[in-house]
């Protein structure tokens, strides 16, 4: 099972250099095809969603059908599994609050760039024309 999490985390830290680079200023020669590919890239990491849902339905279900370990019932060991077993479950969870959150960041500000470079083109025209 510890494939889809390197996979996620691979897809989360790809939107994250992606939201870097489109958020960078100084990049105005790049940032033409960097909008191109990360546009084309919107609808494949859209995947995510409901990969993400999966996941976080697969964590609660281990959450409920974890043996408890409370009191002396149970021994060091085991307390000690159950410990890490928790502790994974909790990073797994902000793993794909991180994917989710960076991929709606991903969708709103390509959105807004693309509509900055057309507000500037728009300008440009309007330049000329004068």
């Amino acid at each position: 099972m510890a494939l889809e999490w390197v996979v996620l985390g691979y897809a989360a830290g790809a939107e994250a250099l992606m939201v870097l680079l489109l958020t960078l200023p100084g990049l105005d020669g790049l940032r033409k095809g960097l909008i191109a590919v990360t546009r084309g890239l919107l609808k494949p990491f859209l995947s995510v969603v409901p990969f993400c849902l999966f996941l976080l339905m697969d964590i609660y279900w281990k959450y409920e059908t974890r043996p408890s370990c409370e009191g002396d019932s149970c021994t060091p060991s085991e307390h000690l599994h159950h410990q890490k077993s928790i502790m994974k479950s909790q990073r797994n969870a902000l793993l794909i609050a991180a994917a989710l959150l960076f991929y709606w960041l991903l969708y709103s500000i390509t959105g807004l760039v693309v509509k900055v470079e057309q507000l500037n083109q728009r300008l440009e025209r309007l330049k000329n024309r004068d």
